[in-house]
């Protein structure tokens, strides 16, 4: 363990190159400070600021609203066909807040703490703790936006508990939150779209950056109904792309999320940061057949009443398995309560990376439920018996309608089933305290950047950063950014500079690359077949061996997909095939990023588990002397190895100590 968080890591590959730009004073003034100190850019000379905004989720349509609220011109694309098909709108559960409306000792700081921990101390303080601040003022804004959150009697708004926390911080629109949250958003976007103070480019994905002078000054498109290639200039562009659990074909993402505008962003100079890092989701329908194309996610919160247990037979497992034997009819002796008995002080609520890992031991014991044998049961029985059929109907009557509706068991008399699934990604671009990535003018905000979660997010944090980053962070930090380049500079840059003539010319070439392989196989297929490599070698657990023969398979992968690609139709005209082979292009490239970080990451932590590190009771071990750091990796160009950059990770506030929810 660290005593010293002012030691050098041991095994630093190079010193980092990039400053992290952290406010000097204690870990709760830093950000109060920071706004105090930094560059503002006066109401009048805003108008003559143009940004662009890629993505139009929680993130993205929040900095959207609130930059043209502040008087800045915006334009925002997204390829879906509205900003309300954003995947943001699948997050169910909640959103944390440190209100401590409950009375049962939340703070700013227990919020700030849970979450270093959480994140298994791989995530960097000052960032975190901004976020646990912030938190507090996005509950109010979007209540004056309209979002009905549940209440209790009194009026006061209701609380949860999600897991890794032992306080109810969790805000919660039924299992809508959050749908809810982004229609908040979108409404606030949308009036500024009225306005004319925000033009809006749906089904357009943006398909490179372009840099002048060092700078991210605009964007290349394809507009994705009519395959015309455009150019986009602005001051500078916000990325708010979400993340890349795609990479494993199956996941709780909508089909549409991929990390091409982030990988294409790489390309250009962005560092990126702790790609291995996925979180696999404890509360997922399990797998049902091969031409399955994505998971579903049942919320979180279900762990608050639901009890989660497997048989502590084998032999009755597979009787159940087999149909021969009724899940209800166990007895409470016959059931292996495992989260409650390995967790005694968390119990259903420990943290997801840990409830993962404990079904898939429970599973790979041949104790699994499901007909392939990998599911665990969620079960509400005690609950129903306890607080009443009409009392759990109220909490997740749309969670247990949909799960009906999928798979046909009615959960109000017969247990769930569940089992882990890809989920969220905790990498991203990297950036700094301003949300900056190591290329001037280009800021990451939300899932796309790596800033807050470290190697584990804690469940209801993802739309806490989402909104934090658009409406409370973004709109100091671009400013900064904007007023340290000056109002002589505003909007200087063109699309007809060069450099925009020359990154179009790349993009035309690589997709006329794509439409000349006239291959036998289709993307949709590769995809499937990355998807296998990655959840193989590279998913909930990992080892040396498993990630260097990954890191043999997916170029043998690339190889044959740049050589026996096939697609249909044209380039000029609405191709959902061509889009498809893009994406896959870019999740083969960084899938074998994802490997080659986790190969390089030889200790276990949060969700990157290596199974040469784990303790006799089956739990992660973090070597924090030769991994407190976080780890970016820099492209070098086509056809070379990409170079580590490691960012030490100091500690001033929160001391590294054993993660522990027992």
């Amino acid at each position: 363990m660290i005593d010293d968080p002012n030691r050098t890591n041991m095994g630093s590959s190079t010193d980092f190159p990039w400053d992290s730009k952290i406010p000097e004073g204690h870990v709760a003034d830093k950000w109060n400070n920071h706004k105090d100190h930094i560059k503002l850019v006066n109401p009048a000379n805003r108008r003559k600021y143009h940004v662009i905004i890629v993505g139009s989720g929680l993130a993205g349509a929040s900095a959207a609203a609130s930059l043209a609220e502040m008087g800045y011109h915006v334009s925002c694309f997204c390829y879906q066909d509205s900003p309300r098909r954003a995947h943001s709108i699948a997050a169910q559960g909640g959103i944390n807040a440190a209100k401590n409306y409950q009375n049962d000792g939340d703070s700013i700081y227990r919020l700030f703490y849970d979450t270093v921990k959480g994140g298994d101390y791989r995530s960097r303080e000052a960032n975190v703790h901004r976020l646990a601040e912030a938190s507090v003022n996005i509950i109010d804004q979007m209540v004056a936006q309209g979002v009905p959150f549940a209440r209790e009697y009194g009026g006061l708004l209701a609380n949860r508990s999600f897991g890794g926390a032992q306080v109810s911080r969790t805000f919660y629109a039924r299992g809508q939150t959050g749908q809810q949250l982004l229609l908040g958003a979108y409404q606030q976007l949308s009036r500024q779209i009225g306005l004319g103070q925000v033009k809006m480019y749906t089904r357009h994905e943006m398909l490179d950056l372009v840099l002048v002078d060092g700078h991210a000054k605009g964007i290349i498109t394809r507009n994705l109904t009519n395959g015309k290639i455009e150019r986009w200039a602005g001051d500078c562009v916000v990325m708010a792309t979400g993340g890349y659990g795609n990479a494993y074909f199956l996941s709780t993402n909508a089909q549409g999320c991929n990390v091409t505008a982030a990988f294409r962003a790489y390309r250009r100079g962005a560092g990126f940061a702790n790609p291995c890092y996925t979180q696999i989701h404890p509360t997922c329908i399990p797998v049902h057949g091969d031409q399955q194309s994505k998971l579903t996610l049942m919320s979180e919160s279900l762990r608050n009443d639901g009890r989660v247990w497997a048989p502590k037979d084998k032999a009755t497992a597979e009787k159940i398995r087999k149909g021969e034997l009724d899940p209800n009819s166990l007895s409470e002796d016959e059931r292996d309560y495992y989260l409650e008995r390995k967790y005694p002080s968390f119990g259903n609520l420990a943290p997801r990376d840990i409830s993962s890992r404990a079904a898939k031991e429970a599973c790979d014991d041949g104790r699994g439920v499901a007909s392939t044998g990998l599911g665990v049961y969620l079960d509400f029985r005690d609950a129903i018996k306890r607080d009443g059929h009409n009392a759990i109907k109220e909490r997740y009557g749309n969670l247990f309608d949909m799960y009906n509706r999928i798979t046909g068991d009615d959960p109000y008399s017969t247990p769930m089933m569940i089992y882990p699934a890809v989920h969220y990604t905790m990498g991203g671009l990297w950036v700094d305290y301003n949300l900056e990535s190591n290329i001037e003018g280009l800021f990451v905000a939300g899932e796309a950047n790596f800033s807050d979660h470290g190697a584990n997010r804690l469940g209801a944090s993802a739309l806490m950063q989402g909104l934090a980053d658009g409406y409370f962070v973004l709109p100091y930090t671009l400013g900064d950014y904007l007023g340290r380049q000056g109002i002589a500079a505003a909007g200087k840059v063109t699309t007809e500079a060069k450099e925009f003539e020359a990154v179009e010319t790349q993009v035309k070439e690589r997709i006329d690359k794509l439409m000349s392989i006239n291959g036998k196989e289709s993307g949709r297929s590769f995809h499937k077949r990355l998807g296998h490599i990655m959840w193989e070698y590279c998913g909930m657990a990992r080892h040396k061996e498993g990630l260097e023969k990954a890191l043999k398979l997916i170029p043998e992968l690339r190889e044959e997909f740049w050589s026996n690609l096939r697609l249909p139709g044209e380039a000029n005209e609405l191709n959902i095939e061509l889009e498809r082979a893009g994406r896959v292009a870019d999740f083969i490239d960084f899938g074998e990023l994802m490997c080659r970080d986790a190969l390089m990451r030889d200790e276990s932590c949060g969700g990157h588990f290596r199974t040469e590190h784990e303790s006799p009771e089956g739990e992660a071990v973090r070597d924090d002397d030769n991994f407190a750091f976080v780890g970016v990796w820099e492209n070098q160009g086509e056809g070379k190895e990409p170079k580590l950059h490691k960012e030490k990770l100091i500690y001033e506030e929160v001391k590294f100590t054993t993660r522990s929810y027992k």
